[in-house]
């Protein structure tokens, strides 16, 4: 996701533990019910384990932790996104998904420099208004971090393991 891309774009904004994400709806598959993946062995810690999509095998992996942060705890609004990266597929646990916001590519800033391990994953920020105006708090909207699926190279970790 480039920031001089002036183009309209939907994007998917979720949650992790206090801060808000948001990915290319082009490269979303599908948002399903958190349920835990069968654990596998010699993989990195944030990878969950597996899960059968529709005769798919596809990786689930913990998010939070993929960006060096505490592990998120599932609970009832968790959920996983399902993306294709690179042709491939891929699940990420996320806390709660939030909404499907349209961006312009002009309104997305530079990425900031923030507590993730790796550089280049944060693809850049927006802020997006906030939908319900009865809450006073989310008036002026929040900001939103943008991730860049390729970056966190998921599948070549998953290769790698197998």
């Amino acid at each position: 996701m480039s920031a001089t891309d002036s183009g309209e774009r939907k994007i998917v904004t979720f949650s992790l533990g206090d801060r808000m994400f948001g990915i290319d709806m082009r490269t979303l598959i599908e948002i399903r019910e958190w349920e835990a993946p069968t654990p596998l062995p010699k993989v990195p810690a944030y990878i969950k384990g597996v899960a059968n999509l529709r005769g798919t095998v596809i990786p689930i992996v913990g998010l939070a932790e993929r960006l060096g942060w505490e592990p998120s705890v599932p609970h009832a609004r968790s959920c996983i996104l399902v993306v294709s990266i690179g042709g491939k597929q891929a699940g990420f646990l996320v806390d709660e998904v939030a909404d499907i916001v349209l961006i312009k590519g002009s309104e997305i800033q530079p990425a900031p420099e923030i507590e993730i391990d790796e550089p280049g994953v944060i693809a850049g920020l927006v802020q997006v208004g906030a939908r319900d105006h009865d809450d006073a708090a989310n008036e002026a909207g929040s900001m939103v971090l943008l991730l860049d699926l390729d970056s966190l190279n998921v599948i070549r970790q998953m290769e790698l393991a197998a």
